[in-house]
């Protein structure tokens, strides 16, 4: 693995979250190069049909798609993906890391999800749990996690 990229779509407004993400972050590039990228996020009007939350996921989709190199791994943060207690995630991931030749990619979508292209083309799904957090709580619980697995 070269790197480590975080994928996200939208920005984080509150100070202390962009705080305890900026934290782990640090904690991560001890050991290796990190990157979180923002693709701007959609807006979604009050009451959006179906089809209109299908195109904005699409759209946020596209975005996050051209940030993304054929040799990336790809780990898509979906609520229907993988449970790993973290010790299992922690094994599995310094195990991919040493097979992987691009970047280790991590894609959180917005506020709707991920598009069925960004999820097709993840190499995995993981699901840190069946319930939903807001998208600037689980980057941070991401980059806790990742931190947990790299920086040590």
């Amino acid at each position: 693995m070269k790197d480590i990229k975080i994928l996200c779509v939208g920005k984080i407004k509150e100070k202390y979250f962009r705080e305890g993400i900026e934290y782990y972050v640090r904690q991560i590039k001890k050991k290796y190069p990190v990157e979180v990228v923002e693709c701007a996020d959609e807006a979604t009007p009050d009451k959006a049909s179906e089809t209109e939350e299908l195109q904005i996921k699409d759209k946020e989709g596209r975005k996050l798609l051209q940030k993304i190199k054929e040799e990336d791994y790809v780990i898509a943060l979906c609520i229907d993906g993988v449970h790993n207690s973290s010790l299992r995630w922690r094994e599995r991931m310094q195990k991919r890391a040493r097979l992987v030749s691009g970047s280790m990619v991590f894609v959180i979508g917005g506020s709707l999800g991920l598009s069925d292209a960004v999820v097709r083309r993840a190499n995995e799904k993981l699901s840190f749990s069946a319930m939903t957090f807001p998208h600037q709580m689980m980057r941070m619980i991401l980059c806790e996690q990742i931190a947990g697995v790299f920086a040590e």
